[in-house]
């Protein structure tokens, strides 16, 4: 039988193994276990350092048997075998136990001194030695009839998988080799001229090579052809799905004279910036296409994003269309309802009757506002993910706002346009998104960029606070903080976690214990408590604010808070995304090196709102030189955003710039790195575009239709195109 990319494993590897497969990496064909590439390569030669091998792991090493003795249990039933390997640097120990002595010495007689193997499992440590328990192991035929077989493999390299404790690295290879040897012609992205032209090898030689390559120098351009394959398959995808959001109709709304807007403008205290009225024109234009309208508007934390999208549900509703925006946070659907009530004054407001509609309202005020909805009454909606509900129904969605659309899933964003007939969409965040991100994730969405600030902000200065050399600066730190507040200004202290001591850290917000196993050493409770006995400030107005409180308790912190009954809040990254309180003035973040540099960015945007000038205070113990530290250190040396966000790709690396914050985006990406292949990234989008632009339905192009629908998954399409 030869073997599909679209094979079962079922067929090609029985039902056992298929399902362990299945249970390990979610693979179900025989191309899912195709693109599971190996994560290096070790020679047979190469010993993998042992001291450097990270605990709790399950790790692939090559190394030597250097003693191997069989003994009997002490205190129980049984026997094992006590086995010591080495690098030739470091040795570990292997235990295993056996039912008898028998079978002890079996193990031992096999594991003799002086054979070599791959050797894989769990990394333990038992009385200071570093361990395997039982791990699988495969011996090189090292003996010497074999002796010819072993030199002419010497230097061929040996593929380490990623695994998991049921499927080890070697075992994988086994399992590949058998599909391998079986596959058949896999079908080329690239029509011949254009592979040969940018010269790259046949997708079947690059799978080849990439799983059993027979020397080193075949490695690099199997990889370079099949990164430069996901390269143009998920471009190719991204473009289709644009033109497929831009096939389908949407209803014009024209902006009338003398209507809603144009009213609205005009009583306006200020006039928009030149980026608003810029990207307020494109949104214009858009919303009068008869096509939806799919566009990102990225703008620093303050620049007047919520005010162009304001602008954009006013010119729907003067056709009766409604809008809908949803928050991530209960927090912000409130204030986003107050301030743009507030926005639109008494006569305007009454006309469109904003309505708030969330998961944590009880049930009669949560049918009253879904009636309101319903009939057509309310023209702008603003909620939380209960919007997405199967029993929210719309009279006439025509427009729907995504605020910061990394807290917001794909799935969620999707529900909401159905309820719609193709609605427009319009995505804002305060991250700014480097433009080969952009160009990955949202790649289908034309993109807006709001640069200037609204004039009458004072601005923020933000400097270290860097205990670790200078402990004193703790105390400096609130007695700064007490001085403000005696000025009548507020001060916002922000926390990792809710109580260390309780372990508790809002979910998706600071990073995990370092690399030492620390957590955060500052709780809101924590800091509350040592507050409380501070000489001045356990005198202010304090109170804490953070997600495991019920919603109204939260809400009613806020708007005190917002009001100026509370001088100092303390409260964890719940404030990070759209509050607004023109007269707080300062921001202290406690294990600042615990954030990310978008995060702190996002955070000390609360502060210097208003006509006073914004202090943010970034307190840290992380040792200077460390990656942390120099995290928080260009968080303090720019308040370019833009500028920001490429330092972050650089400190960060690949890891995470994909990963959560882009919901269903990361699985997807096997060997394309989009910092380090922007050039490739940009060259395959002006790839795709020639060849969608001659084949839009890739009729011509069957290799590169089949990678599309084979290589981007249906979730992941969805994500990367709802994106």
């Amino acid at each position: 039988m030869v073997f599909a990319l679209d094979t079962p494993l079922t067929e090609a590897l029985g039902k056992t193994t298929a399902r362990s497969l299945e249970k390990a990496f979610g693979m179900t064909t025989v191309g899912a276990m195709v693109g599971h590439y190996p994560r290096r390569y070790a020679d047979r030669g190469e010993l993998t350092p042992i001291s450097e091998l990270p605990i709790g792991e399950t790790v692939t090493i090559v190394a030597e048997v250097v003693s191997s003795t069989p003994r009997q249990m002490r205190n129980r039933r049984g026997a094992m075998t006590e086995v010591t390997i080495s690098d030739g640097v470091g040795r570990m120990s292997l235990t295993f136990f056996a039912k008898d002595m028998h079978h002890a010495n079996w193990r031992a007689g096999q594991l003799a001194v002086g054979r070599r193997g791959i050797f894989s499992g769990k990394v333990s440590m038992f009385r200071d030695t570093v361990q395997f328990a039982h791990p699988d192991y495969e011996l090189f035929e090292d003996t010497e009839s074999a002796q010819k077989q072993a030199d002419s493999l010497k230097n061929v390299p040996i593929p380490i998988y990623p695994a998991t404790s049921a499927v080890q690295s070697w075992q994988f290879a086994k399992m590949i080799a058998t599909v391998l040897d079986k596959l058949g012609d896999v079908p080329d992205p690239l029509p011949d001229g254009l592979r040969q032209q940018e010269g790259l090898l046949t997708a079947r030689q690059a799978i080849d090579s990439i799983h059993r390559p027979q020397r080193r120098d075949e490695i690099d351009p199997a990889v370079r052809t099949l990164r430069a394959h996901e390269a143009l398959t998920l471009q190719a995808a991204l473009l289709q799905q644009r033109e497929q959001v831009r096939a389908l109709t949407a209803t014009p709304r024209h902006a009338t004279p003398g209507g809603l807007l144009e009213r609205f403008d005009a009583t306006l205290p200020f006039t928009l910036t030149a980026d608003q009225q810029r990207v307020g024109a494109e949104i214009a234009a858009d919303l009068t296409a008869d096509r939806p309208m799919n566009r990102l508007i990225q703008g620093e934390v303050g620049s007047g994003k919520t005010l162009v999208a304001l602008r954009a549900m006013l010119q729907v509703a003067e056709s009766g269309g409604q809008a809908a925006l949803i928050a991530p946070t209960e927090v912000l659907a409130a204030q986003h309802l107050r301030s743009i009530t507030k926005m639109l004054g008494p006569d305007v407001a009454a006309h469109l009757i904003p309505t708030l509609l969330t998961g944590q309202m009880s049930a009669p005020m949560r049918r009253k506002a879904a009636l309101r909805v319903a009939s057509g009454q309310s023209l702008i909606v603003i909620g939380t993910h209960a919007l997405l509900s199967e029993k929210t129904t719309f009279a006439d969605l025509a427009l729907v706002v995504v605020d910061e659309q990394h807290r917001f899933g794909v799935e969620q964003r999707e529900t909401l346009r159905a309820k719609g007939t193709a609605p427009h969409a319009i995505v804002l965040t305060a991250t700014p998104i480097p433009r080969t991100v952009a160009m990955t994730v949202f790649g289908d969405l034309d993109t807006s960029v709001i640069r200037s600030m609204p004039a009458g902000r004072a601005g923020i200065q933000t400097f270290v606070a860097p205990l670790a050399e200078k402990p004193e600066w703790f105390g400096r730190v609130w007695e700064r903080a007490g001085e403000e507040i005696a000025k009548g200004r507020q001060v916002f202290a922000v926390c990792a976690a809710i109580d260390t001591e309780k372990d508790a850290v809002e979910s998706g917000d600071a990073t995990p214990p370092d690399a030492e196993g620390k957590g955060p050493r500052w709780g809101v409770v924590q800091l509350d408590a040592t507050l409380a006995t501070h000489p001045v400030l356990s005198q202010v107005r304090r109170a804490v604010l953070h997600g495991k409180m019920p919603s109204e308790q939260k809400d009613a912190v806020m708007q005190a808070f917002a009001r100026g009954e509370l001088d100092l809040l303390i409260a964890t990254t719940v404030i990070e995304v759209g509050v607004d309180v023109p007269n707080a003035s300062m921001m202290v973040i406690m294990d600042a090196d615990r954030f990310g540099v978008s995060q702190l960015h996002q955070l000390r945007g609360r502060v210097g709102r208003g006509e006073h000038a914004g202090l943010c205070l970034l307190v840290t113990e992380a040792e200077v030189g460390s990656l942390a530290r120099e995290r928080v250190e260009a968080v303090a040396a720019t308040i370019d955003g833009f500028e920001l966000a490429e330092v972050d790709l650089e400190l960060r690396g690949e890891g995470d710039v994909l990963g959560a914050a882009q919901a269903g985006v990361k699985s997807s990406l096997r060997l394309l790195r989009v910092v380090k292949d922007a050039g490739l990234i940009a060259h395959a989008r002006e790839l795709a575009e020639g060849i969608l632009e001659q084949d839009p339905t890739l009729a011509d192009h069957p290799g590169l239709r089949a990678a599309i629908e084979g290589r981007v998954s249906e979730s992941d399409r969805a994500a990367l195109a709802k994106n």
